[in-house]
């Protein structure tokens, strides 16, 4: 039958061109596209790498136990197709045409309306909330923001995507997560909110998550928890505490970091390099004790001793000012020589409790420091490729943005330079993160003052495997 035909290599170039960038459609496709690309690999080629649609694999999700089994042959003769295969190309083209036809028909009542969502469906029919696939029919192919809710209306979690579409579907079949399936089962609506690009989507999440506190979010949900590592400026002896609200009371405030816990770690990260007082109560006038156990083993100063007047004092807090505001090196690189210190004596553990508190310290002086340059440039333009422009005030997207509220959900400021506000802080660390990954590819048109920094690059003490590094190494 075969025996006159021409060689497959001889016909490969015409087929490709054939084939061109079309979708290739076939019953158990990936078992003719094995030995195109055998073919394509004997004559140096690269595979193929188009778009396929399998009706075999569709066949079994939608059609399941209707048919005795799925060949093409048996689907062909049940569903009385015109074109009924016979072992022959043309004849099984045209009966895989027909399959294709009236799967895409039953394919449409699950909310399949696009050539991705048919390459999806095989995963998606699987899942057991995949009858809920309408609810995604509206979606466009657009960047922005949705939201699940429950049958009282209720917002249970709010998500960004690039593609709208694409990703709420992908709920239904790659991501397995537990807390998914909880979700999906009481789900009742998904609304969703078209933005102009990814930024404007990624902003929108944040304020939506402040605003409804969506049971199933956890970043930027429990921003009110959010805490300072406060430098009580304001008493002779000033010393380091952890605070949840900052006050107009002249101390140094740095932050708002996520939990207590990670604030405890920065305190602790400080107090290891500068010997600030680490008692609570007031330092009396005249000595009334001996020096405290800190003071004992040379990790702290005791002023409540008599022993430390408040001049030498003054030159600790000057040293702890300068090196959390402008001199961040001071506190870092004592650290590195500490934690390297103590993993040369195989004191391991502490050397790594000694990173984690490092790490802190200068994750939270960085976003201190981005943060600052981000809101002290005042009204920021900038032209995005295929986006447009977007325009920033302080740090916060002002412009062409899907929230209804616009400029009432900002917060700005009347002095740009003072410590971050908590409900800030989540929105313009997510600004401060876009500008990083995609400034080569940005336009400046204005700008109210420099963008610029000449903060020093932190060390931020990453770990490979069995051994600490330095940035750059």
């Amino acid at each position: 039958m075969v025996d006159r035909a021409p060689r497959v290599e001889q016909v490969l170039p015409t087929l490709l061109e054939f084939l061109g960038d079309a979708v290739i459609v076939g019953h158990n496709v990936g078992f003719d596209l094995a030995f195109l690309n055998s073919a394509l690999a004997r004559s140096g080629r690269n595979a193929w790498a188009g778009t396929k649609v399998d009706t075999l694999a569709i066949a079994r999700r939608l059609i399941r136990d209707e048919a005795p089994n799925h060949k093409l042959s048996t689907l062909a003769k049940y569903l009385r197709f015109p074109n009924q295969p016979s072992h022959r190309a043309l004849d099984d083209a045209k009966a895989t045409g027909d399959l294709l036809h009236y799967l895409l028909e039953r394919a449409s009542a699950l909310g399949v309306l696009g050539l991705d969502d048919l390459t999806q469906l095989p995963k998606i029919q699987r899942h057991p909330q995949a009858k809920k696939l309408r609810l995604t029919e509206s979606l466009p192919r657009k960047p922005g923001v949705y939201r699940f809710l429950n049958e009282r209306g209720e917002v249970l979690y709010v998500g960004k995507a690039t593609n709208l579409r694409a990703r709420v579907r992908s709920y239904f079949s790659s991501d397995r997560r537990r807390k998914v399936e909880q979700l999906l089962r009481e789900t009742q609506k998904i609304e969703h909110d078209i933005c102009s690009g990814t930024l404007e989507a990624e902003v929108l999440e944040v304020r939506q998550i402040q605003k409804f506190r969506p049971r199933f979010n956890r970043r930027s949900k429990n921003w009110s928890k959010y805490t300072y590592v406060k430098l009580t400026l304001g008493e002779r002896f000033p010393r380091l505490s952890v605070v949840r609200e900052q006050k107009d009371d002249e101390a140094f405030y740095l932050g708002p970091v996520s939990s207590h816990s990670t604030a405890r770690d920065i305190v602790d990260a400080i107090e290891a390099v500068v010997p600030l007082r680490r008692c609570t109560q007031r330092v009396p006038k005249t000595a009334t004790s001996g020096p405290c156990v800190s003071a004992q083993i040379g990790t702290s100063v005791c002023p409540c001793s008599g022993k430390v007047t408040e001049e030498s004092y003054s030159e600790i807090v000057d040293y702890a000012l300068s090196a959390l505001s402008k001199h961040p090196e001071r506190l870092l690189h004592p650290l590195r020589e500490k934690m390297t210190a103590l993993a040369s004596q195989q004191r391991f553990e502490e050397a790594s409790e000694l990173r984690e508190r490092a790490a802190a310290l200068s994750n939270a002086l960085q976003k201190a420091n981005q943060v600052r340059v981000l809101r002290s440039a005042g009204r920021i333009v900038l032209e995005v490729p295929d986006e447009g422009t977007t325009t920033l005030l302080q740090g916060q997207l002002v412009e062409n943005i899907a929230d209804p509220n616009g400029l009432e959900s900002c917060h700005i400021s009347n002095n740009p330079l003072k410590t971050t506000d908590k409900k800030e802080i989540d929105e313009l660390w997510c600004v401060a993160t876009w500008l990083n990954a995609r400034a080569p590819e940005l336009r400046l048109l204005h700008c109210d003052a420099p963008l610029f920094s000449q903060y020093p690059p932190l060390d931020d003490f990453r770990q490979t495997k069995n051994r600490l590094i330095r940035p750059g190494r």
